[in-house]
């Protein structure tokens, strides 16, 4: 499950150039905290022992992924300990999802290549529309938060009533939500982060991303159930 950071108080950027930087900065870090996700994943599942483990014990892997989290954004200013701790996150984070990859890779080939692409052009239409457009976002943050935390709700519910219509209904919910925060994380990346904020900014970015693309997976793969 991921979560949208709240930006912390910071001097904002002010010209072009560090504008420039900080996108660069941010885009870089994104993409290769996918590819170090793409390599816990890989990792995982080539180690069964290490599935078998993460589906045993699923609150010791989210206290082990996001415990690197919290540091590396309490210390994003403490370069380059800030990259290794976000680049240890996203790589428990794909061992936590080497499971969920491995099942869909067995019983429906070709979904996880689909579940990708599907996710790049959504993000790739949803940023240059932030991007392009003129129109002031900051609303979108309460709204989509407070619709994250019902997703958060009604999965745990589903959990004890195992309904296969309702977990496709709440997969494209969060396609839903998780569009919305990209939006809004796109626009605080171009409105309110300061020059050093990329840590903050790639991370939030990159968990609307996994995010977006966990649930298309799953919609996929109930489709085809």
């Amino acid at each position: 499950m991921g979560i949208s950071a709240r930006p912390f108080p910071g001097v904002a950027v002010r010209t072009g150039t560090e504008r420039a930087t900080l996108v660069r900065r941010t885009y870089l870090l994104v993409f290769a905290s996918v590819l170090v996700t793409i390599g816990g994943a890989a990792f995982g599942m080539s180690q069964p022992g290490i599935m078998q483990s993460v589906v045993q014990h699923p609150f010791i892997t989210m206290l082990c992924m996001f415990a690197p989290l919290m540091l590396a954004l309490k210390f994003r200013d403490a370069f380059p300990a800030n990259l290794g701790l976000v680049f240890l996150f996203t790589f428990v984070e794909g061992l936590a999802i080497s499971p969920i990859i491995y099942l869909y890779g067995r019983t429906n080939p070709g979904v996880i290549g689909q579940a990708g692409i599907l996710t790049a052009s959504a993000f790739g239409v949803l940023t240059l529309y932030a991007f392009v457009s003129r129109r002031d976002f900051s609303a979108l943050g309460a709204f989509f938060t407070v619709g994250l935390w019902v997703l958060i709700a009604t999965s745990i519910l589903n959990l004890f009533f195992q309904n296969q219509t309702a977990s496709l209904w709440l997969a494209g919910a969060t396609v839903l939500v998780f569009s919305g925060l990209l939006v809004f994380d796109t626009w605080r990346l171009r409105n309110v982060y300061g020059p050093d904020d990329y840590v903050q900014a790639a991370v939030a970015i990159y968990l609307d991303l996994l995010n977006m693309f966990l649930a298309i997976l799953r919609l996929l793969g109930g489709r085809r159930d």
